[in-house]
């Protein structure tokens, strides 16, 4: 019986196609959005992700967020050194200023000072320069959607020197990051060279980063320096999704993206239900006649499932195929860096999927198990 029910469903090829590619079509959609969103949310935090040598970001209690970095007392540093279970504790400088290119031209840009003796915090793949030329006077970093924002297609030009706050900073350095939420150029000085930049403002510490001794858990030595500072102490993943969660919560993201991926399961459902629908009336006559032959009901459901479960299968392949070459064809383009098809959107599709599918073909196979074959032998 499987055997006929496929050559039910492929007997009439037109809608056999126009089925898997309703399919096809909603799991691109679903797939691709699902995709660009998370890689969005994840741009929101990926600065706290590139610190990879710090277990605990301390800050000021009021922080809600990555960008929205506070000023601590510069005292507040040794204190978390003296936390028991803290191996070392640095300064760290975040804080969005304006700079001004060789030709007059202005840029926002994020200023990152780290640490002038260990350099912990600094980007660890450079893709032109060398790590400890930020040791010497002046010198910055930028990253690599921040050069080409900053200097559009120019080769890499180390030593050109421009301005940040009026202060004259020379580039040693083009480093590969994750890219931020907003497209603001990332630089990475050091704390005493961000410190002059910054003036005459008088705190520079905007976090503290710690490494817990070996042997000691993070989540202990966390909630000492909390009590130990009245500072907020977080992991690296508590602070990012701290992050994450104001983004999800304090601006339109999800609804917009949200609806285009509601938009693409209606879409989904209705075209693959539509058609699945119209398929089985449209063999109500075959149906018929196979429980005339003494087929039972469950085995009749089994073959319209086998049939949506084909249609489904083929369908999100091609979707997904499709999918995979959006970001394979859009992978080397800057704005777009980090953003890629996602083991998450992959299994919340394809639940979409068989939600779409199988509810669709058990919603029409009401009308062939209520069918009674007689019906079929008339006119």
């Amino acid at each position: 019986m499987n055997w006929v029910a496929l050559k039910m469903l492929m007997g009439d090829r037109a809608k056999y196609l126009s089925l898997i590619f309703g399919v096809a079509f909603a799991t691109l959609l679903m797939t691709q959005q699902v995709s660009i969103f998370m890689g969005i949310l994840t741009r929101t935090g990926n600065q706290i992700l590139d610190v990879n040598d710090a277990d605990i970001w301390v800050m000021d209690r009021h922080v809600r967020f990555l960008d929205e970095a506070r000023p601590i007392r510069d005292g507040q540093l040794e204190r978390v050194r003296g936390v028991a279970g803290v191996a070392w504790a640095v300064p760290l400088h975040k804080g969005q200023v304006l700079s001004r290119l060789e030709n007059g031209e202005t840029r926002n840009v994020y200023l990152t000072g780290v640490d002038d003796t260990s350099l912990a915090g600094a980007p660890t793949k450079l893709l032109a320069g060398n790590l400890l030329d930020l040791r010497q006077p002046g010198a910055v970093i930028i990253d690599k959607a921040g050069y080409e924002y900053m200097w559009g297609t120019e080769p890499y030009q180390l030593g050109r020197e421009f301005h940040i706050n009026d202060r004259r900073v020379v580039l040693v350095g083009v480093c590969e990051v994750g890219s931020p939420f907003f497209s603001v150029p990332i630089i990475y000085s050091r704390f005493l060279e961000a410190a002059r930049i910054m003036a005459p403002r008088a705190k520079a510490t905007t976090f503290v980063l710690a490494k817990t001794a070996a042997g000691q858990p993070v989540e202990t030595v966390r909630k000492n320096i909390e009590a130990a500072t009245g500072l907020t102490a977080l992991s690296r993943d508590q602070f990012f999704w701290k992050t994450v969660w104001y983004f999800i919560g304090s601006t339109g993201i999800p609804i917009n993206f949200g609806v285009t991926i509601a938009l693409g399961f209606i879409v989904g459902a209705a075209v693959t239900g539509q058609t699945l629908y119209l398929f089985i009336i449209e063999n109500l006559r075959q149906f018929g006649v196979l429980k005339a032959m003494g087929l039972r009901n469950s085995r009749i459901l089994l073959m319209i499932l086998l049939q949506s479960c084909v249609v489904g299968g083929l369908g999100f392949c091609i979707g997904l195929g499709m999918t995979a070459m959006f970001f394979i064809a859009t992978s080397g383009i800057t704005a777009l860096a980090g953003i890629h098809m996602t083991w998450h959107a992959l299994a919340l599709t394809s639940a979409a999927i068989c939600v779409i599918t199988l509810g669709t073909s058990l919603f029409s196979a009401r009308k062939v198990l209520v069918l009674e074959p007689a019906v079929v032998f008339r006119g």
